[in-house]
């Protein structure tokens, strides 16, 4: 007699739950994972929460997980993965690929932004959207705020008014956070508050100008998606109802609205697993939440804490002097980090006369490092502003020692890029009137005024790239509009590849090019990358919303490292340092005042950032750390003055770090 071997459903999903052989695996999971990884890389059912301090290999555990469940029988395409940069992403797909086989590649993977575009273009009309819409960055939102601004008559010149890039901020806090605008006005800038109803104004318009010329920016792709996943309609329950497992990567950085989107996304699997450090989370500024990892055991049932702290990247020494850094935290998931690599060399923490002495004790180790053949590329200067880093500079060049300084402006943020994105963006979504007058100004003779006429007329349907500008006998512009309208019905209507696209804007672009820019020669090589760049797209819409959405690579105007050079040290803002590692990292500026900066003494909360932004600094050294401070620090106004050592090295001892003063006499 035939035997029958019943499965249970889960009656909510309708997936199978699926048995657990081990012995059917591929991988030794056991073998290849210490027992907190394994714990979570074989969890399946269930809301997990992973407390990964900093070099503990939350990304190993990550990839593994992918890879057991789809050993284990479960739709790559029902696995969703979310992280901060598509960088991550694909690297831990990669690496699950890698391990396994390529139906790792195959899962759901990328950022809330990227992810949030894919899912409203394919279900745009459940979303309430047109599919066509055009993403506008950071810049973009700030110039179509500037016109708004200038243009409501709503401003009077009596009173200061804040600016466009203020405007922005404020309203994307509000988006992300989910505080009022009156709210943030009122605590972080009071002196606007006789203004509050004139910026109310202007957010309403902003909000209608958006809707009106299908556009959205980075805050409304998460406020659809959030909104779309929540709507009891079958488009967002067969979203739901597909995807079986949830994984959320540095979640201590995610923002209010972030972690609404991931209880939507899980209302009907209830699998969920978020990885993230507590003390890492550094970005409070963007809108961050340090709270939602807190309050990650109350949003979900039963959720398992799974601790990482054996640490695979630093000495046992640094790592002392980190925890060290985080006891005093108020606020925490109590974790001790340690390793097996041995104890190392203890930090080094050096005063020095003053800032002049800090730079040149810096340039000197640096050198002694290469000669002990630690690479230049694995050196790194860290520190809180990136003014801190200036005299450094000036003693690095004297020395000749190549540097790149991280924390500058990107890429796509650019203006001679945003320049030719512009032109492709009105290809693809006419509408786009940002883009449009970015454009218009380009050409000599054309102004604000006539610029806005010319939107004028666009809006009304009385100008269009959609016919030929020379069957439109009633075209009264320049002969240099006409080429311009030539261009854009070309891009508009040709079906051509991204690249070819781009390659007929820069015919058209180069002389204007030349003639806006002192140094194009030096910007140029910033063209090549990004028609390089375009060769690997087949979609002009899906050029453009990577673009939008995720900036590649960093600008060459913004490198600094001489021609040539292969190696160079890194100068960075810590912020721009986290998820990195050096064999040697030196800690800048430790002083009151600076690193904890004056403004975060106020407040607790900020006070707290601050210490975790030194641990987030310490962290990235593999073997050595040296943490300097100038003992005498010149200013304009009051000129030298006595400065005290940040509090959060002050009380180190001498079994966690070394001691040393560095005066003028010892500079021979």
């Amino acid at each position: 007699m035939k035997k029958y071997k019943l499965k249970k459903i889960n009656q909510e999903t309708g997936f199978t739950e699926q048995a657990i052989d081990e012995a059917r695996f591929t991988i030794n999971y056991k073998n290849q994972l210490n027992a907190a990884q394994y714990e979570a890389a074989s969890a399946v059912e269930g809301a997990y929460l992973i407390i990964a301090g900093a070099g503990t290999g939350k990304t190993r555990t990550l990839v593994y997980r992918v890879s057991r469940l789809i050993e284990s029988g479960y739709d790559p395409q029902s696995i969703l993965l979310l992280s901060f940069t598509r960088k991550s992403a694909n690297e831990m797909m990669n690496r699950a690929a890698l391990i396994l086989d390529n139906r790792c590649s195959k899962i759901l993977g990328g950022t809330f932004h990227s992810f949030a575009n894919f899912t409203l273009r394919k279900n745009a009309k459940a979303a309430g959207l047109d599919p066509s819409f055009t993403i506008l960055d950071q810049s973009d939102n700030e110039d179509v705020i500037n016109l708004i601004r200038s243009q409501s008559g709503l401003i009077s010149k009596e009173k200061r008014f804040p600016n466009k890039q203020t405007l922005n901020k404020v309203f994307s806090l509000s988006v992300n956070t989910g505080r009022k605008v009156e709210e943030i006005i009122e605590d972080n800038y009071p002196h606007f508050l006789e203004q509050l109803d004139l910026i109310l104004d202007i957010q309403k318009v902003f909000n209608d100008y958006k809707r009106r010329n299908n556009l959205l920016d980075y805050d409304d792709l998460l406020l659809y998606l959030r909104d779309f996943l929540n709507d009891p309609s079958g488009k967002a329950r067969a979203l739901l109802s597909s995807i079986k497992f949830v994984m959320v990567d540095e979640f201590q950085d995610t923002n209010k609205l972030q972690a609404d989107i991931v209880q939507g996304l899980t209302k009907v699997s209830k699998n969920i697993m978020v990885v993230g450090d507590d003390s890492q989370s550094i970005y409070s500024f963007r809108g961050a939440n340090f709270k939602n990892i807190f309050e990650f055991p109350k949003l979900f049932e039963n959720v398992s804490i799974i601790k990482l702290e054996e640490n695979f990247r630093s000495t046992q020494s640094i790592l002392n002097f980190a925890n060290h850094i985080n006891d005093s935290a108020i606020e925490k998931y109590t974790k001790v980090l340690y390793t097996k690599q041995g104890i190392g060399e203890l930090p080094q923490i050096v005063a020095t006369a003053n800032e002049n002495l800090q730079s040149k004790f810096i340039v000197e180790k640096i050198l002694e490092l290469r000669e002990e053949n630690i690479p230049l590329n694995d050196i790194a200067v860290l520190f809180r502003s990136s003014f801190s880093s200036f005299d450094l500079e000036i003693e690095l060049k004297k020395a000749n020692i190549p540097y790149q300084k991280f924390g500058g402006m990107k890429f796509i943020e650019t203006a001679h890029i945003k320049d030719v994105l512009a032109f492709l963006r009105i290809a693809s979504n006419p509408k786009d009137a940002v883009s449009w007058y970015r454009v218009l100004l380009l050409h000599e003779g054309v102004g604000p005024k006539t610029a806005q006429k010319i939107l004028d007329e666009i809006s009304a349907a009385r100008l269009t790239i959609k016919t030929n500008p020379d069957s439109a006998p009633s075209f009264k512009y320049s002969e240099k509009l006409t080429e311009l309208f030539q261009l854009l019905y070309i891009l508009h209507t040709k079906k051509e590849l991204p690249s070819e696209k781009v390659q007929r804007v820069f015919d058209y672009y180069h002389h204007l090019f030349k003639a806006k820019y002192d140094d194009w020669n030096k910007r140029k090589k910033d063209l090549e990358i990004f028609h390089n760049i375009t060769e690997n797209y087949k979609s002009l819409d899906s050029l453009l919303a990577d673009m939008a959405i995720e900036p590649i690579i960093d600008s060459v105007v913004d490198i600094t490292a001489e021609d040539g050079e292969e190696e160079f040290i890194t100068l960075s803002t810590i912020h721009s340092a986290k998820g990195l590692e050096w064999h040697s990292v030196f800690i800048i500026h430790a002083v009151e005042g600076f690193f904890p900066s004056t403004r975060s003494i106020e407040s607790l909360e900020q006070l707290e950032e601050e210490r975790r932004l030194m641990y987030v600094a310490a962290t990235r050294a593999k073997e050595n750390l040296f943490v300097t401070y100038p003992m005498n620090l010149f200013d304009r106004a009051a000129g030298t003055t006595l400065s005290k050592p940040s509090r959060f090295i002050s009380n180190m001892n001498n079994e966690l770090a070394e001691g040393w003063l560095l005066d003028e006499d010892e500079d021979d």
